[in-house]
């Protein structure tokens, strides 16, 4: 029997997922960066902010941003880790990773780049002191699996952190729902000429682990000491575990 994973609220073949997630992403890139200014009105910058500081990056850090895409989160990391710290952008979308990969470039910052698949990370055990994932878990079609690979290039010692929408407080579950549903794909339209792919975020996020959910999954992987932020809300949490 074929096994099925969501997309969305549609239940689709495992195989499927990840070729349906890169058409998404490949009709959005252009314009990611700036639908995220207007979906948050810029308040996904200091989602990240918060994040990068959560993680305990210093000089000399290795990272490894999973999903990275645009490039928001490397750009930051660098600015902690400096010269002497190593960082890696990968994303399995080369669209994203493109332009994220000149973003780097054209702010003259020094990144490695690799298009790779969070379930299969083409890097050594033991390797990172950070690894970070923003808003990309949930597109990931086996969620468990990406979090194992996660653990194992972390070295010991070192942290996980997972940015993610997340489980609205519930006396703002009307109003957050009639944004996501009516208002973001009228924007998805209006600037990207893409309703559907926007309908597909705000699903995407409701078939996407709670924050409890998420504790639980992340210390069945093997992460010790987990915990979150909720952030504006419950809209977005910030998950942190670490290997020891």
């Amino acid at each position: 029997m074929t096994k099925t994973t969501h997309f969305g609220f549609n239940s689709v073949p495992e195989t499927d997922k990840a070729r349906k997630v890169a058409g998404v992403f490949d009709s959005v890139a252009e314009r990611y960066n700036l639908m995220n200014d207007l979906m948050s009105a810029g308040l996904h910058r200091l989602w990240k902010r918060f994040a990068v500081e959560a993680s305990g990056v210093k000089v000399g850090s290795r990272v490894l941003d999973i999903a990275g895409g645009t490039a928001d989160m490397s750009t930051l990391f660098i600015e902690y880790i400096g010269e002497s710290g190593e960082i890696w952008l990968t994303d399995i979308n080369n669209s994203m990773l493109t332009i994220g990969r000149d973003r780097i470039l054209d702010h003259g910052m020094n990144a490695s780049v690799a298009q790779c698949d969070a379930e299969k990370l083409p890097f050594p055990g033991n390797y990172f002191d950070c690894v970070s994932v923003a808003f990309g878990l949930r597109n990931m079609t086996h969620k468990d699996v990406a979090l194992k690979e996660m653990l194992r290039v972390l070295c010991p010692g070192g942290r996980v952190i997972v940015l993610e929408f997340s489980k609205v407080w519930k006396p703002l579950q009307f109003f957050y729902d009639t944004y996501s549903f009516k208002v973001l794909p009228a924007i998805g339209k209006f600037i990207v000429n893409d309703e559907k792919s926007y309908r597909y975020l705000a699903e995407s996020i409701r078939v996407h682990p709670s924050q409890e959910e998420l504790k639980r999954l992340m210390q069945q992987t093997g992460f010790e000491r987990v915990e979150y932020f909720n952030l504006a809300s419950g809209v977005v949490a910030l998950h942190r575990g670490n290997k020891f």
